[in-house]
């Protein structure tokens, strides 16, 4: 069984890399509208908070988490909007200090859950390594809305590995939950690392094939760009469908971006 501990020191240093992008902004600044429809810089830090105290129930209450669970079946379309809502309403620094306790305590449970441990979710169960992948991948996510929101343009890392993991295994998920029939065959992925790595994935020999920037790809399966500003590449026609529908998140198909010569 590999090591959690490198996907748990990713997720911790892509948090802190969010956190130091907000600590210091003046509440107007908090009250910024972000490229999500209705939500704030705010609200995307609530989200994240919200999200984080869900999985820490999900690793030391599975009750706890059912109960939360039933509450999001009752109302499938705002569950997830209302948690940011109310986070949103806190003052900033009480909001901060929020989301800065929940990652912590998350941290230290995923790290002291026993071995071949699988914990509830929304999905199938997950182990710690994958709990602590999604909460790292919609950490980033976010707070790509909030850099674009304040015009910052981040570096990008490798820790973008674990995003783009997501978002490859994801592929018939994107299908399923529009209704198409997955493709039967694997598709070869190449993306091109921030630190000058080629990853892979699917057998080389492949048929269909995606390429490109491992960021594009990033910012493609988590919807924060449009397929048009990026430069991921398909070849074939399934893989050129799947690049207008991938998702690495769970639930309904998102709304996505728009081009950036039709924003505004």
């Amino acid at each position: 069984m590999a090591d959690p501990t490198p996907v748990f020191e990713d997720l911790r240093a892509e948090s802190e890399e969010l956190d130091r992008l907000v600590a210091e902004l003046s509440p107007e600044q908090w009250a910024l509208a972000t490229p999500a429809p209705r939500w704030t810089v705010a609200h995307q830090i609530a989200h994240l908070a919200w999200t984080d105290r869900s999985a820490l129930l999900a690793v030391t209450d599975e009750d706890g988490f059912r109960a939360l669970v039933e509450k999001a079946l009752a109302a499938p379309d705002s569950f997830v909007d209302q948690g940011a809502e109310e986070g949103a309403t806190l003052p900033p620094d009480e909001l901060l200090a929020r989301w800065r306790e929940g990652r912590t305590a998350l941290d230290t449970a995923l790290r002291a859950s026993p071995p071949g441990a699988r914990f509830p979710w929304y999905g199938p169960p997950m182990s710690a390594a994958s709990m602590a992948t999604g909460r790292l991948m919609e950490t980033w996510a976010h707070g790509q809305d909030v850099a674009d929101t304040l015009g910052v343009v981040r570096p990008p890392t490798d820790r973008l590995k674990h995003v783009a993991r997501i978002g490859v295994r994801a592929r018939d998920f994107a299908f399923g939950v529009r209704g198409l029939t997955p493709p039967a065959e694997d598709f070869r992925i190449e993306l091109a690392a921030p630190s000058g790595d080629l990853w892979t994935y699917g057998p080389e020999d492949a048929p269909q094939r995606v390429t490109g920037p491992a960021l594009d790809f990033c910012l493609l399966v988590t919807q924060r760009a449009h397929r048009t500003d990026l430069a991921v590449r398909a070849d074939g026609p399934d893989a050129d469908r799947w690049l207008d529908i991938a998702q690495a998140f769970a639930g309904p198909p998102g709304t996505g971006r728009p081009p950036k010569g039709d924003a505004g």
